[in-house]
């Protein structure tokens, strides 16, 4: 057998990049596989979609197992495809779409049946499958309805009917006739305004379906902004922590080193007290200095020499006035 250092390195890297390769598609798709994957995959026939989408949750009796995977058209139905993990499903199991939150989220509920268990083969038929009735279907239906019912005439029926049992009736049947005749007259009454309302508020359900969507972004987006500013509260806590924390080692180093910091204040103090009174002082020294250091400028800036003038050392000729410079063209 050959040792692995003398086996050839193409070979061995190619190998190496094969296994890799094949064990990182076998993690991406690990819900896919078999044994260790995500579950076991049924379908269900559905009359209609009911707005059921992938993704949406599976559940029994309240609790989520599984999602849906796929919504496919058939023949004559709608084949939804689904996983669920850890769950028996019978050979007689129903499912139904039903509405999870008031925005219109959908989830699948399965109700497992049967003595048997199911083959992931063997679909789910549509006699035992129940498809959602939409409350915006509902609205609509409703406000359709109220508008085909003669209001006008259903009250003249009511109160013609208690017209007639008016005689012969006992006291409480009449006065629930009249009751009836009464709340008639009054749908009669505002039979517009129902309608309108009825109209609106299919409207308003219809809005509110378009915009689920939105409004799961908003929800989102503002749970995100609250996991910000909490993050934010819990950095400006470290930061007042921290202050405090400086604060504290602060005025235990005054307090430890007050003995040398009390009598180095009242120097510096005195010195500042001596400068203030020598200021005047001070700046007349500074005007006097500049001239000197300007006429010392001049003395040696000529040159590698000092430029200077003797006056006075020898006597001067018979004749001749107090010591001057000399003069630097023409005739004395």
């Amino acid at each position: 057998m050959k040792l692995f250092r003398e086996r050839n390195p193409i070979t061995v890297g190619l190998v190496g990049a094969v296994v890799l390769a094949l064990a990182g598609l076998a993690t991406f798709y690990s819900d896919e596989l078999p044994v260790i994957g995500g579950g076991t995959t049924y379908t269900a026939q559905f009359g209609e979609a009911g707005g059921i989408k992938p993704d949406d949750e599976v559940r029994v009796a309240g609790v989520k197992v599984g999602k849906v995977l796929a919504v496919e058209l058939g023949d004559d139905h709608v084949d939804v495809r689904f996983r669920v993990k850890d769950t028996w499903v019978g050979d007689r199991t129903t499912a139904a779409i039903r509405i999870k939150t008031l925005l219109g989220q959908k989830n699948l509920v399965l109700d497992p049946m049967g003595d048997a268990p199911l083959r992931p083969g063997t679909p789910i038929p549509v006699e035992r499958t129940t498809s959602p009735y939409d409350v915006q279907q509902v609205f609509g239906d409703l406000a359709v309805t109220a508008r085909r019912i003669d209001s006008h005439q259903l009250a003249e029926s009511l109160r013609t009917m208690a017209e007639t049992f008016s005689a012969s009736t006992p006291e409480d049947v009449r006065t629930a006739l009249d009751g009836l005749s009464a709340l008639s007259t009054t749908l009669a009454s505002r039979d517009d305004e129902l309608a309108t309302l009825l109209a609106n508020t299919r409207e308003v359900s219809g809005t509110l379906a378009r915009r689920t969507g939105q409004f799961e972004d908003l929800l989102r987006d503002g749970g995100t902004l609250l996991s910000e500013l909490d993050r934010r509260r819990e950095s400006i806590r470290q930061l007042l922590v921290g202050t405090r924390s400086l604060a504290t080692e602060l005025r235990d180093l005054v307090a430890e080193n007050n003995t040398q910091l009390g009598p180095a204040l009242d120097k510096l103090e005195r010195v500042t007290e001596v400068l203030q009174r020598n200021q005047d002082e001070l700046t007349a020294g500074l005007e006097r200095v500049g001239p000197y250091y300007r006429l010392l400028g001049n003395t040696v800036g000529n040159g590698r020499w000092i430029d200077s003038y003797l006056c006075g050392l020898v006597p001067s000729p018979a004749g001749e006035g107090d010591c001057l410079p000399p003069r630097t063209g023409g005739t004395r």
